[in-house]
């Protein structure tokens, strides 16, 4: 065997596939289907490209300092890293390390179980409900740490803030993370929580709601001594993650406040009247509160119907686990994409 005998072994995530054809509808990884604001489009054509040459900030100060005000916090409450997978791995790494197992979801975001077991850190899965739900009673036991979405992916599923701060409230000798990925689509954030509660860090992105998952902005809030000690760990690991034009495109999307409102808005309509349309067909689904919807036909397989819509260029995303094999995830287009999905359905079913 030699030095493989030393090789750290691990499955690691499969992502969502990344198709380039030019009639494609790409509705399999949960990316916003409008344009990042103008103002980051002006603020990239006007990039400063000599400063290149230099070191970004290690604090990416001020996109700190912007997101700080943004959201009604102190500055020492935030932490900033490249993509909230980034912000999520330095929260297990810091966070997670007592002999307890960490508890999360069975159904969730599969990184979770990658990075415990990159870490070596122990963990439980806990089932959801048969309506796909979070039951908070599950949470309520000694733990090494708690983390899970809201609105949960793939489900989409809102956890009420009165059950998280139950969650928060009964786990105040380890750290709950909240990671609110898909928060700006219609879920009550937890952010309003930090001011209560030391123990909590709450995780979001400019991946899906602003337009800018090429970009890999994510950030954290917390208790000051929450974010030091992220800072802590993430200085040990290295030093300057966040590129210089992250940071000012990322300053540019926090300035434009009506943009961020009016493209969310834009695609909770779309998610609502897809909803209705889908229903129509015999589809069923929980009342999702994120960019998604993870939907299932009595009658149809998922993976047939994944299959079929491959071959004619639409992509969504389906996943061959136990309890969720009959799903498939289908994220929200634009209102043209999202009738030619419906579109195809109906051809399908038609024959």
């Amino acid at each position: 065997m030699g030095w493989e005998e030393n090789v750290r072994r691990v499955v690691p995530y499969t992502p969502g596939e990344q198709p380039d054809f030019a009639d494609m509808i790409k509705l399999n990884t949960n990316e916003n289907p409008y344009p990042p604001s103008k103002r980051v489009q002006a603020c990239a054509q006007t990039a400063k490209t000599e400063r290149l040459r230099l070191y970004p900030p290690p604090a990416a100060d001020a996109l700190t300092n912007a997101l700080a005000k943004s959201y009604g916090v102190k500055r020492e409450q935030v932490f900033v890293g490249v993509g909230s997978d980034d912000v999520l791995a330095m929260a297990f790494l810091t966070f997670f390390n007592a002999d307890k197992p960490v508890l999360f979801p069975d159904i969730t975001y599969s990184f979770y179980d990658v990075w415990a077991e990159l870490f070596r850190i122990p963990y439980e899965c806990q089932p959801l409900d048969e309506e796909l739900r979070i039951v908070k009673e599950d949470y309520c036991r000694p733990n090494g740490g708690i983390v899970f979405p809201n609105p949960n992916a793939p489900t989409g599923v809102e956890l009420p803030l009165d059950e998280i701060e139950e969650i928060v409230a009964r786990n105040r000798d380890v750290v709950v993370i909240v990671d609110e990925a898909y928060v700006d689509f219609g879920t009550r954030s937890a952010l309003e929580l930090i001011r209560k509660y030391d123990n909590l860090l709450v995780v979001q992105t400019f991946s899906k709601s602003r337009s800018l998952a090429g970009l890999r902005i994510g950030y954290a809030f917390g208790s000051e001594k929450l974010i030091r000690c992220l800072n802590d760990v993430k200085y040990s690991f290295n030093s300057y993650t966040m590129n210089r034009p992250s940071i000012e495109l990322g300053v540019a999307a926090l300035a434009d406040e009506a943009y961020f409102r009016e493209t969310t808005a834009k695609i909770i309509a779309t998610r609502e009247r897809t909803k209705k349309r889908l229903a129509a067909l015999g589809f069923s689904f929980a009342d999702s509160k994120a960019n998604f919807l993870f939907v299932t036909h009595p009658d149809y397989a998922a993976k047939d119907l994944f299959e079929a819509l491959k071959e004619q260029h639409i992509y969504v995303r389906y996943f061959a686990k136990p309890r969720i094999d009959r799903y498939l995830r289908i994220t929200i287009g634009t209102d043209e994409q999202m009738d030619a999905l419906i579109g195809f359905f109906k051809r399908y079913m038609n024959k």
